[in-house]
C-alpha cells in the first residue's frame, strides 16, 4: 500500500469476512512468551510475555472483536494484569484492540507510529475505529524489563512503513517482526523503503533465532524468514535490472519472473502481488 492508496485498502481489509484462517493458536515460543496466530487474516498476529508480575502484549488485533479474542486467549494462560503493550505501527488491524487488551496498558511504540496515529483519529473514515496512541515512543530503541525478562523494541530503519518496531525476545530466542514479515505471502508496502527493509531482514537473520511470528499468518522459523527476505531481494535486483534497461513500469510489472514463489498468497485488491511489490520499489528507485 503506498500513501494515501493505504486506508483505502485497510478499510477494504476490516470488512472482509473471506479472509479466514483455521483456527486462533496460541502456541508457546519460550519461557513465558506466547504467540497468538489470528484466525481472521484481516486481523494481526500477537505476541505476550507473562513476567512476574504483568504481562507484555505486541499487537492487540484490530478492533474491540479481535481484541477480546485475544484477552480470552490471555487469560487461559495468566490472570496478570496486562501493563505493556507495543504496536508494531500504526494500521488499525494491529492496534485496534488496545483499548480492550490493556485499558491500563502503557502502550509503546515509535514516535512515528504515535503521529499517524493522532492523524488517524482525526479522520472521518476511521470513527469506527478506536484507537490508543502510545503514551511512550521512542526513535531508535527501547530496553524493557519485565522481571525475570528482558525485551528489546528498536526501529530498524524504513521498512513496511516509515517507523516499524520489532520487538526481540533474546532470553527467548524469538521476534514479533509486525508486517516486515508475512509468512508465504507478497506484503502490501507503505510509505517504507524496501531497499531498507531487505537490509532488516538481514540484521533480524543474524539474531539468534528459534521463532519467528510474523504480522500475518504462520508461525515460522528462520528458514521461512530468510525466504521471504530472498523473495523481496529477488524482486529488488529484478527491478533493477529491467530499469537500468530502460523499461516503463508497466513494462517491469509485465517482465518480473517470480515463478519461483509461485506459493505465495497475492492480494490484488490489496494492491499486495509480485506487480504490485515491483512497482513500489520502481517508484522508490524513480525518487532517489
Amino acid at each position: 500500500m503506498r500513501n494515501s492508496n493505504c486506508w483505502n485498502i485497510v478499510l477494504l481489509v476490516s470488512i472482509c469476512s473471506t479472509m479466514a484462517a483455521a483456527e486462533p493458536a496460541v502456541k508457546p515460543i519460550g519461557k513465558g512468551l506466547y504467540a497468538y496466530i489470528s484466525d481472521n487474516d484481516a486481523s494481526a498476529n500477537s505476541t505476550f510475555l507473562v513476567g512476574e508480575a504483568g504481562i507484555l502484549v505486541v499487537d492487540t488485533g484490530l478492533n474491540a472483536t479481535e481484541g477480546s479474542k485475544l484477552l480470552s486467549a490471555i487469560r487461559r494462560v495468566s490472570g496478570l494484569p496486562v501493563k505493556y503493550i507495543v504496536n508494531t505501527h500504526y494500521h488499525p488491524d494491529h492496534q485496534g484492540g488496545n483499548a480492550v487488551v490493556g485499558p491500563s496498558a502503557v502502550v509503546i511504540s515509535t514516535d512515528f507510529t504515535r503521529e499517524r496515529t493522532l492523524a488517524l483519529q482525526k479522520n472521518p473514515s476511521m470513527k469506527e475505529f478506536h484507537f490508543e496512541p502510545a503514551a511512550l515512543t521512542f526513535q531508535q530503541q527501547v530496553t524493557l524489563h519485565l522481571e525475570p525478562y528482558t525485551v528489546q523494541i528498536y526501529f530498524p530503519g524504513k521498512a513496511h512503513t516509515s517507523g516499524d518496531a520489532l520487538v526481540y525476545f533474546p532470553e527467548e530466542r524469538a521476534i514479533s517482526m509486525g508486517d516486515l514479515f508475512l509468512n508465504r505471502s507478497s506484503p502490501a508496502t507503505d510509505n517504507g523503503s524496501v531497499e531498507s527493509w531487505i537490509h532488516a531482514l538481514d540484521h533480524v537473520l543474524e539474531l539468534p533465532l528459534d521463532n519467528v511470528v510474523p504480522g500475518h499468518f504462520e508461525l515460522a522459523t528462520k528458514s521461512e524468514l530468510k525466504r521471504f527476505r530472498d523473495y523481496l531481494n529477488d524482486l529488488y535486483q529484478q527491478v533493477r535490472a529491467l530499469k537500468q534497461a530502460n523499461e516503463t513500469l508497466e513494462q517491469v510489472r509485465h517482465d518480473i519472473h517470480m515463478e519461483k514463489y509461485s506459493d505465495f498468497r497475492q492480494y490484488a485488491k490489496y494492491e499486495a502481488t509480485f506487480a504490485d511489490n515491483a512497482a513500489a520499489i520502481y517508484q522508490e528507485m524513480q525518487a532517489h
